[in-house]
């Protein structure tokens, strides 16, 4: 269990949570302390695998505008509870708007894929600098990427800004591997998932799963419909707006933290379990100590470059929710992605 910001994190197995006047009791199983935290410091809750709520927590969460995310024992989202509907209908009317307006469609699809090659780049290039080996394999990677942010700038069209977008993550992922230490005892065989089937494929979708949450809430938060996106297409139950958004935020946030826990042994193999059919993925000890450093991660400070200023990672969705606002209320000319 950790309390990140103003987000509250429960993993443990058996654990559950009550209403305790303005306070949240969290009880976890025989033997272990209970733990009371005020709910006027928690923005939202996010529980994994076998953790229960009471129905009276619930209720004061909807009421207070409180998000409660269910997230798999291996971090991919499963639903979202919340009361009513937050933000200006106006500004919503707005984005729905856009969504059928070709070229301002096209304008934020393209921003979002440049800011995701642009910042999975940055990190083979610092992987370049730190690697004793395959500095010119990684660079040349870079250097593909360099030349497919130019592709997305040039789509005329979704399907074929996708197929940029497609074939750059193709690229990062093949070089991905170069960036595991081998010392390790990690490798990376390529991009699986769905179910994710060795330690590292797993810590990434783990990841992946914290951003889309924290990119989703900022979403809500600014009151944008998470649903209606620009770059993926509309799907019943798919957040597509938060499948948009959190491109740019998953090479910093997600795939960096990732290398970073492997890299300097901070995961070891004893922090994963095997499932039936194949899947890996982090047992409770591994998780707690990927919280304990996710809270680390959201708290560091990021440069804004529109901004001019340092945030904190785990504000940043919410910041560039809000800059997506502005733009669909024709305050900005253009979306501005965040790049690192």
């Amino acid at each position: 269990m950790t309390d990140l910001l103003n987000t509250l994190y429960v993993q443990t197995p058996g654990a559950s949570l009550h209403l305790d006047g303005d306070a949240v009791r969290v009880v976890l199983p025989e033997g272990d302390p209970r733990r009371i935290l005020p709910l006027l410091r928690l923005e939202s809750i996010v529980v994994m695998g076998n953790v229960q709520l009471s129905s009276q927590l619930l209720s004061r969460c909807a009421d207070d505008g409180r998000a409660v995310v269910w997230l798999s024992e291996g971090g991919r989202f499963r639903f979202r509870t919340e009361g009513a509907t937050r933000g200006n209908v106006l500004l919503r009317h707005a984005q729905h708007l856009a969504h059928t307006d070709t070229p301002v469609r096209l304008g934020i699809a393209r921003a979002c894929v440049a800011a995701k090659i642009q910042n999975s780049r940055q990190i083979l290039l610092k992987g370049a600098r730190d690697a004793t080996e395959h500095k010119a394999a990684l660079r040349a990677a870079a250097d593909v990427l360099a030349g497919t942010l130019g592709a997305a700038e040039a789509a005329g069209d979704i399907d074929t800004l996708m197929g940029v977008e497609g074939n750059a993550a193709r690229v990062y992922y093949e070089v991905f591997a170069l960036l595991v230490r081998p010392e390790t005892g990690f490798s990376f065989p390529g991009r699986v998932r769905r179910p994710p089937t060795d330690p590292v494929n797993a810590l990434l979708s783990f990841h992946y799963g914290l951003v889309r949450a924290m990119v989703h809430g900022a979403c809500e938060q600014v009151g944008l419909d998470p649903y209606v996106g620009f770059l993926h297409g509309i799907r019943p139950g798919k957040p597509a707006l938060a499948l948009d958004l959190m491109e740019e935020f998953r090479a910093v946030l997600a795939d960096r933290a990732v290398l970073t826990l492997v890299n300097r042994r901070q995961v070891t193999g004893a922090d994963f379990e095997a499932l039936e059919g194949g899947a890996v993925q982090l047992n409770e000890e591994g998780r707690k100590k990927v919280l304990a450093f996710w809270q680390q991660q959201r708290a560091r400070d990021h440069r804004h470059r529109v901004l001019d200023r340092a945030v904190p990672a785990g504000l940043l969705p919410s910041v560039q929710a809000r800059l997506l606002a502005r733009h669909l209320r024709k305050d900005l000319p253009g979306y501005l992605p965040w790049t690192a």
